[in-house]
């Protein structure tokens, strides 16, 4: 049985709880530390949220990660305003909380991508963090799309190009150096983290 498997197949531990409490925090201190660009009448942010995400995942695993950026979400939907511009249910009609849900599937991604080996080398660390943020970037942009042309009223639409632009063009570099930092910070973690999960 690989490691992947007996990960899914084991209890929730209270050790699982603690540290999927933990990462759920570090996301909202992630969500603090932000740079605001202002692109036309846009706002885009480039915080370290994914850092921690794609760190939830590489260190926590694919469930335990995908778990931690959940809870933190439901916090913040619940009202605690833990996000980079506040919490409520609200959110859920902002464009921007596609990229929210973005993270959990960033730590998904590299939890899956990483689960199998006690030590990764970097270059698989590094492919996983890039995969993460491509799947951070997925769900932000269709969300984004879907909201802003097909539910939102008076907002005018916005174009492919225009989606890309703005909300992928502006960061991609940023986000993409912040991944390869954790990737760097996990090739030193995860073995350590590996044998206190025995």
């Amino acid at each position: 049985m690989s490691n992947a498997e007996k990960t899914v197949r084991r209890g929730f531990r209270t050790q699982d709880v603690i540290y999927c409490g933990l990462f759920a925090a570090l996301m909202t201190v992630g969500a603090l530390i932000k740079i605001v660009l202002p692109i036309g009448a846009f706002e885009v942010t480039v915080s370290l949220q994914v850092f921690f995400a794609l760190l939830a995942g590489f260190l926590l695993g694919a469930r335990n990660g995908f778990l931690s950026i959940v809870a933190y979400l439901i916090i913040g939907l619940i009202g605690v305003p833990v996000f980079a511009h506040g919490g409520g249910l609200g959110y859920l009609i902002k464009p921007t909380f596609g990229f929210l849900i973005g993270f959990a599937f960033a730590a998904l991604f590299a939890g899956l991508l990483t689960n199998r080996e006690k030590k990764p080398r970097f270059s698989r660390l590094a492919v996983a963090a890039l995969a993460g943020e491509m799947a951070y970037y997925a769900c932000g942009l269709i969300y984004y799309f879907i909201m802003f042309n097909f539910v939102l009223s008076a907002t005018g639409g916005i174009g492919i190009a225009k989606l890309f632009s703005v909300w992928f063009l502006s960061t991609v570099i940023p986000d993409t150096v912040i991944c390869m930092l954790a990737a760097v910070l996990a090739y030193r973690l995860v073995p350590i983290m590996r044998k206190m999960q025995g």
